[in-house]
């Protein structure tokens, strides 16, 4: 058994020469984001830089970078509605005229990628305007942890086969951070009976309609080896991270989008899993599938803070895209009479929007905003 940390084994597998990111054709033909949900998520979005361009006084250039960009598909978007109509008129030089639009991606450019998004493997300093990172932290490669008669050890993975054993002990920045932010009951977890097959909603949402395959969600140990409460997600590296990010910000706002937990209220044995061509798939780091796990929401955001000097605003996606303008209600009846397609128009834009705001699905995503010389409370104002 050629067996290495879970963080080692994440980083090959996705970002690695091959790796799932880097290789392949790109997240979109593997699950579903906001992204590529529905175009309103990018109008939000497009929104909040209108505002945060009239908050830091129109400056040139207004950046807009995106950490993880996967295939550039939020930038075109937001490229294509800065050259539309709808763009304040209070700005004395229009934003298209000074949007600086930069993907920090690890895969090579694409070739239909419009010429005036900037491509880089990291991202640049002194960002003036708005850094977004969606569904990329759930990607940075972690630990897994497990508890044993002589302390916490990581626990180890076979890259080729997913068969885990425990190894040396956690280090004492890692250990420090586990019982900060994942307290874990006393004494020695007792075996829990074998786990149905997964039937709970998915948050990253499914490329196809066909759902998980049964059992998909179970994390891969050997016979028996399954202990409910066992394992922690050691979500250190993914503070500093994010707090990397932050700190490329002269000024603006650092947005993080992602599913995640609180510490209150952490998943019981984790949440690492993978994704394959629109299904949920055992988490084998070979680099045939996503690998991800939830986010660590308050201890990221915690790093973040500390780099900026000030507080973070933490908000659910469906109370974020709500106060951006996108409530997902429904048109007016009457519309029917007057306009027929009108409203069939305006019915399918609030059919996505649901998808987008739904608690249970991708309105349930953790919207982090982070400020940097800037207020974010009148940004997020309905």
């Amino acid at each position: 058994m050629n067996a290495i940390r879970w963080r080692d084994a994440m980083a090959a597998a996705l970002y690695g020469p091959d790796g799932f990111f880097v290789s392949g054709s790109g997240p979109a033909d593997h699950f579903r984001t906001s992204v590529h949900a529905s175009p309103a998520f990018a109008a939000a979005v497009f929104r909040l830089v209108s505002r945060l361009d009239a908050a830091l006084g129109f400056p040139t250039p207004f950046d807009v970078v995106d950490v993880g960009a996967g295939r550039g598909e939020l930038l075109r978007a937001l490229s294509t509605l800065a050259h539309g109509p709808a763009t304040s008129d209070a700005a004395p030089t229009p934003l298209a005229r000074r949007l600086r639009l930069t993907a920090v991606e690890l895969a090579p450019r694409p070739t239909d990628l419009p010429p005036d998004i900037a491509w880089t493997t990291e991202p640049p300093t002194g960002i003036t305007g708005l850094l977004t990172a969606t569904e990329w932290l759930d990607n940075v490669p972690l630990d897994v942890a497990v508890p044993t008669d002589t302390g916490w050890r990581y626990h180890l993975v076979d890259p080729g086969t997913g068969q885990e054993t425990p190894g040396p002990p956690l280090t004492p920045e890692d250990l420090t951070w586990l019982t900060t932010w994942h307290p874990t009951p006393t004494g020695t977890p007792t075996p829990s009976p074998p786990a149905p097959p997964a039937t709970a909603p998915v948050i990253k949402r499914f490329a196809s309609t066909e759902g998980p395959e049964p059992d998909a969600n179970l994390l891969i140990t050997g016979p028996g080896e399954r202990v409910e409460g066992e394992r922690v997600e050691v979500g250190r590296g993914r503070d500093l991270a994010w707090g990397g990010v932050v700190g490329r910000l002269r000024r603006g706002v650092a947005l993080a989008v992602d599913y995640g937990h609180l510490r209150q209220r952490r998943p019981v044995d984790g949440t690492l899993t993978g994704y394959r061509n629109g299904r949920q798939v055992p988490p084998v780091p070979d680099g045939s599938c996503d690998i991800t796990a939830h986010v660590a929401i308050d201890s990221v955001a915690t790093a973040g803070a500390r780099v900026a000097g000030c507080a973070y605003t933490l908000l659910s996606q469906r109370e974020a895209l709500r106060a951006l303008g996108a409530d997902g209600g429904r048109p007016a009846l009457s519309l029917a009479g007057t306009d027929p397609a009108g409203y069939v128009r305006a019915l399918a834009a609030a059919s996505a929007v649901a998808e987008l705001t739904d608690p249970a699905g991708l309105g349930g995503h953790h919207w982090l905003l982070q400020p940097v010389g800037v207020a974010v409370d009148a940004l997020m104002a309905r």
